[in-house]
């Protein structure tokens, strides 16, 4: 038997001081997307913004359906709408917020696993991870590579 141990670095930041003039536009955009949620069952409005390597931030929300599962998280709607509209643009960064009540959650959250699948799949895409910037009002965290996000993900390779 052998043991491997699985790491996930993560930078915890008081407030957005420490990012790039890029990386602080694209945290806004997140929150500013926040706001078209369509959360009426949950109430729980999720923001997401992807800043693309040609400088264009392309967001999303969550949309809840009565239908459930056929609604979606923001980070797929953003993804997804990012590769739609610019196929040849990779991804750099991926910003994702959350509020309740109208209030910005104090700590960040993280993406849910179907999202994780389809953030390693965006990097498998180009063939560079991306930076993922959780936000909270009170906490911010930062994952360089968006891969430590699911360690042991689903790919090509797995067939």
């Amino acid at each position: 038997m052998k043991t491997k141990q699985i790491t996930l670095t993560a930078l915890e930041f008081d407030n957005s001081d420490e990012f790039s003039a890029l990386e602080k536009e694209t945290i806004e955009a997140c929150k500013n997307a926040a706001e078209t949620a369509w959360a009426p069952y949950s109430g729980f409005h999720v923001g997401a913004a992807v800043l693309l390597d040609n400088g264009e931030i392309v967001t999303g929300s969550n949309q809840e359906n009565a239908a459930y599962p056929s609604g979606l998280c923001a980070e797929r709607v953003a993804l997804f709408a990012a590769h739609a509209r610019y196929p040849a643009s990779r991804a750099v960064c991926l910003a994702v917020c959350a509020q309740k009540d109208g209030l910005f959650l104090d700590q960040p959250v993280a993406p849910c696993g179907s999202c994780r699948q389809v953030i390693t799949e965006s990097n498998t895409r180009f063939g560079s991870p991306m930076k993922v910037i959780l936000y909270g009002s009170e906490k911010i965290v930062a994952i360089e590579n968006s891969n430590d996000l699911l360690p042991l993900r689903f790919d090509s390779s797995s067939f």
